[in-house]
């Protein structure tokens, strides 16, 4: 059986950083938005502050979508308080965000090493372990939360078990690795530099193995159609707004 994090009535959209054409990326106005779209999953960020805050927050700087300047990690959570979203919204805790919405799932990419156990201790108090998945780029520091995790908790591969499965799909290792690796579905880009990495062999292959794939991140309507074809277990989308419509036409959204 499946984790409960994987309840979806069909493919599951992810809203990316929520959903927000004002470039409010991972603020609770982004996240508020997609919800409002319907949508039942959200992708965030984290990263943690110098006193072991996690903040919904997708940069190591502050400078791209922020007033403030600076790694994230270089400030504690009272400066970061005074900090703001293009100059509108606060940076959200993770703490917020899941008490805020205690039905939603999110898919959380831990982005540096510094969050993890504080990311750990988030998740026991908020007792969160069945509507989160652990994601990250480095599988080691994704295998690291896992671990200390007191209960069961949805995960996605890194990009080194990424490959991995990628290579081994057609010797009929997927359900193996993936069960070493601790990981629940794949999360990756349709084409990686310059190589299609989603083709409906691997896409059949992964999903016998009861692996679904997630692709990121598709923002045009023709490219989530013929994913969705592929049978694809989930996307990721910057264009919400859009999704939602590709999700609605299939019958898998609510009225």
């Amino acid at each position: 059986m499946g984790k409960p994090y994987f309840d979806a009535d069909g493919p599951i959209a992810l809203s990316h950083r929520g959903f927000s054409p004002d470039g409010l990326e991972n603020t609770l106005n982004a996240l508020e938005a997609a919800l409002d779209l319907g949508f039942r999953y959200l992708e965030i960020d984290v990263r943690t502050t110098r006193d072991g805050v996690v903040m919904v927050f997708h940069d190591e700087r502050l400078e791209r979508v922020t007033d403030g300047k600076g790694r994230l990690t270089d400030h504690s959570h009272a400066e970061l308080s005074s900090i703001r979203v293009r100059g509108k919204e606060p940076i959200p805790t993770l703490a917020e965000v899941l008490e805020r919405w205690p039905n939603v799932r999110m898919n959380v990419d831990i982005k540096d090493d510094a969050s993890v156990q504080p990311f750990v201790d988030v998740i026991e108090q908020a007792m969160a372990h069945d509507r989160v998945l652990v994601a990250s780029f480095s599988d080691r520091r994704r295998l690291r939360i896992l671990t200390r995790l007191s209960q069961p908790t949805a995960s996605s591969a890194g990009m080194a078990v990424n490959a991995l499965i990628k290579v081994v799909s057609p010797l009929g290792l997927t359900r193996l690795i993936a069960r070493l690796a601790r990981v629940d579905c794949l999360q990756i880009p349709r084409r990686y530099r310059g190589l299609r990495v989603v083709t409906r062999g691997f896409v059949r292959r992964c999903t016998a193995a009861g692996i679904p794939v997630h692709v990121w991140t598709i923002n045009e309507r023709s490219e989530m159609e013929a994913l969705l074809e592929l049978g694809v277990g989930g996307l990721v989308s910057d264009r919400a707004d859009l999704l939602a419509e590709a999700m609605r036409g299939r019958g898998h959204w609510p009225a």
